[in-house]
C-alpha cells in the first residue's frame, strides 16, 4: 500500500543503518569497558517524508528492524503510533522482547513519532503537548578510565564552559574492587566543580548492598545527591533497602525493557527517581507511560542518555527531573545530525526553532564514514 489512504498517510517502508564510532578515549564504568559506540538508525517513510529514530546497541538490532518489524509497520496509518507499537510488541513475542529486540522496537517507535510530527508540520513537543519550555540537563560521562586531568577537563567543560550546574561521574571501578580509588575520584570531582554544583555518581550495579551503604557515608561528606544503580537494577529489594538508609537519592531503571518492569520497581519503593530510556523501553510511546506510572507513585522521572531522542518527550511530562547529557551520545548526535540542541546554562529548549519532528536531520556525508551496515 503506497501513498495517502482514505484515513491519512500510511507508512510505506522501514529501513535501518548501523554506524560505529570510536570513543575519543578509553571508557569504562563499574561493570563494562568499551572503545566504540554503535548507533542503529531506523527510518520510516511516507511519501516524501521520512521519520528517524535510533537506539544504541548491537548491530544485530538492525536485523530485527528489517527482518521482523518492517513488515509489521508498513501499510499502517502513520498517525496511529500506539497501534504500531502494540503490533510490534506482539510480533516479537517468541523472539524475546527484552534486550536488543526492545531496542529495535524502540528505534522504530521513535521514528514513527518523528514521522507523524513531520507530516503534521509540528515540533514533536507540540504534538505531544508541552509541560515546560526548558528541560534541565546534567553532564554525564566521567568514566572510571579517566585520569585526574581528563576527569577534571570533562567536569570543567560542563560546569565552566557550558554552565551546567549538575554533573555525574562513574564509580564502582572493577566491579567494586577499587573502593579507595572511587573515594578519591569523588573527592577530586568535588574539588573540580566547587561547592555549588550538584554532584552525582553512577555505580552501574557494581557494589554489594553493604559496600554501597559504606560508600554512601563518603558520598555524604562530599555532598553527592544522586546515587545511581548502587546495586544491580535487578535487585529491587536491595535498592529499596538502600533507599531507606542512604542520604543521596537512589536512581535506577535504565535497563527497563517493559512497562511492567517499571511498575514492579515503583511498587517495590526501589527508587527516589525513576530512570527510563526510550531507546530501550519501547520508544516514546512506552517512555511516556513510564512517566505516568512514576507520577502516580509521586516519583520524578529522568531521561537516560540519547538526549536528542528524549528532549521533546521530557518537555511533555510534569514530573521530569532532568535529561542525561551523556558524553558518548551527545558527541555522536552532534556529529551526525543538523539541529543539535545547545545545553548552555544547564537546559535545552526542544522545539524552540519550530522545526518539525524531533528537529534533527541526518548529515549523511558526516555519518557515512562510520557506517558498517
Amino acid at each position: 500500500m503506497t501513498g495517502p489512504g482514505p484515513d491519512g498517510p500510511v507508512v510505506e517502508g522501514v529501513t535501518a543503518a548501523v554506524y560505529t564510532v570510536p570513543t575519543d578515549a578509553p571508557e569504562a564504568d563499574g561493570t563494562l569497558t568499551w572503545n566504540s559506540t554503535t548507533l542503529v538508525l531506523a527510518s520510516v517513510h511516507s511519501g516524501d517524508t521520512t521519520g528517524t529514530g535510533w537506539t544504541y546497541g548491537s548491530p544485530a538490532t538492525a536485523d530485527v528492524i528489517t527482518g521482523q518489524l518492517a513488515d509489521v509497520v508498513a501499510g499502517r496509518r502513520a498517525f496511529d503510533v500506539p497501534a504500531a507499537n502494540e503490533a510490534m510488541s506482539r510480533a516479537v513475542r517468541n523472539t524475546g522482547r527484552p534486550g536488543l529486540v526492545a531496542g529495535a522496537l524502540s528505534a522504530v517507535d521513535i521514528a514513527l513519532w518523528d514521522l507523524k510530527a513531520r507530516l503534521l508540520g509540528l515540533p514533536l513537543v507540540r504534538l505531544l503537548g508541552a509541560c515546560r519550555t526548558d528541560v534541565p540537563v546534567y553532564g554525564s560521562g566521567g568514566f572510571t578510565t579517566y585520569d585526574d586531568a581528563c576527569q577534571d577537563r570533562r567536569l570543567r567543560h560542563w560546569t565552566e564552559e557550558l554552565g551546567i550546574p549538575r554533573v555525574k561521574i562513574k564509580i564502582g571501578e572493577s566491579r567494586g574492587a577499587a573502593e579507595d580509588r572511587d573515594r578519591y575520584r569523588v573527592g577530586h570531582a568535588r574539588r573540580s566543580i566547587g561547592d555549588r554544583t550538584e554532584l552525582y555518581v553512577d555505580a552501574n550495579g557494581a557494589y554489594t548492598g553493604k559496600q554501597a551503604a559504606r560508600l554512601a557515608r563518603h558520598l555524604d561528606a562530599h555532598g553527592v545527591v544522586w546515587f545511581e544503580e548502587p546495586v544491580s537494577s535487578d535487585d529491587l529489594t536491595g535498592l529499596a533497602r538502600l533507599r531507606d538508609t542512604v542520604l543521596p537519592d537512589v536512581a535506577a531503571g535504565e535497563y527497563g525493557y517493559t512497562l511492567s518492569y517499571f511498575g514492579r520497581m515503583l511498587q517495590a519503593g526501589a527508587v527516589d527517581c525513576l530512570q527510563a530510556d526510550a531507546t530501550r523501553c519501547g520508544g516514546i510511546t512506552v517512555w511516556l507511560r513510564a512517566a505516568a506510572l512514576a507520577e502516580a507513585a509521586g516519583i520524578q522521572i529522568s531521561a537516560h542518555c540519547a538526549p536528542h531522542v528524549h528532549a521533546h518527550a521530557a518537555a511533555a511530562v510534569p514530573n521530569l527531573r532532568h535529561l542525561e547529557w551523556f558524553h558518548d551520545h551527545t558527541r555522536i548526535e552532534s556529529l551526525f545530525f543538523a539541529g543539535a540542541l545547545d545545553p548552555g546554562g544547564g537546559s535545552v529548549r526542544p522545539g524552540a526553532e519550530g522545526t518539525p519532528g524531533h528537529g534533527l536531520v541526518l548529515l549523511a556525508g558526516r555519518a557515512e564514514p562510520y557506517r558498517v551496515r
